[in-house]
């Protein structure tokens, strides 16, 4: 996979830089490790796992969250984000789908869904530098895509997940190369684990997104440090 490249041309993680820092002139970036957050899902006191987690190499925490609505979506948010950023101060804060809650605690960026706004009105609401991510389950999906409309795609699911039942099948790895080939830095998400995160990034992934792998483990700190150590090839 080394000499894989883009249709355009490119190496397979193009704009990884731009994406783990824009001000940034420190060269390539380390793969994506994106916790994905579901309240439902975690075993323990949430805050104190995304603080583990991110203490041990996760990049961006990403806030999903349904149920909650106002103010008490918010007071839970910024404090996932408080306990992230004591932990790691240059943990990237993503939410899902809420653009106006993103705007309210001044978050990092955004992750869209089918049902969430485009990416370009996001992209106009949103400050110069912030992320905007985009859901996808087909390698057609991101290659649909406008140029310059998402600075990177999730691609899911590659395996059945963890943290809930599967609701379609499995991609595959096949499917995650094809998409990593059109430009866009894909996060491999759905069923990820240390050992197949290096899979993921043998298929050209520039990253992976995970929740059950970290939220469901004994000891969230220990699944993150080895999905950090599979994604940097140190171990």
């Amino acid at each position: 996979m080394a000499s894989r490249t883009t249709e355009a041309g490119a190496p397979g993680r193009t704009g990884l830089t731009a994406l783990s820092n824009p001000h940034s002139d420190a060269g390539p970036a380390r793969p994506v490790l994106c916790l994905v957050v579901d309240r439902a899902t975690a075993r323990g006191a949430l805050d104190e796992i995304v603080a583990a987690a991110c203490a041990a190499g996760v990049d961006w925490v990403q806030l999903r969250e349904r149920e909650l609505e106002g103010k008490a979506w918010l007071d839970w948010a910024e404090t996932l984000a408080g306990a992230a950023r004591r932990a790691a101060p240059a943990v990237r804060i993503v939410v899902n789908r809420r653009v106006d809650m993103a705007l309210a605690m001044e978050a990092d960026g955004v992750h869209l869904g089918f049902d969430a706004v485009a990416p370009a009105e996001a992209r106009a609401l949103l400050a110069e530098h912030a992320l905007v991510g985009v859901s996808t389950h087909d390698p057609a999906e991101v290659k649909a895509l406008e140029v310059g409309a998402a600075d990177y795609v999730h691609l899911a699911p590659i395996y059945d997940p963890f943290s809930k039942p599967p609701n379609r099948p499995a991609l595959g790895l096949e499917a995650l190369d094809q998409a990593a080939r059109h430009g866009l830095p894909v996060l491999a998400q759905g069923g990820i684990d240390s050992e197949r995160s290096r899979a993921a990034m043998a298929a050209g992934a520039a990253g992976v997104a995970v929740t059950g792998e970290i939220l469901l483990a004994d000891e969230p700190g220990a699944a993150a440090a080895a999905l950090r150590a599979a994604l940097d090839g140190t171990n």
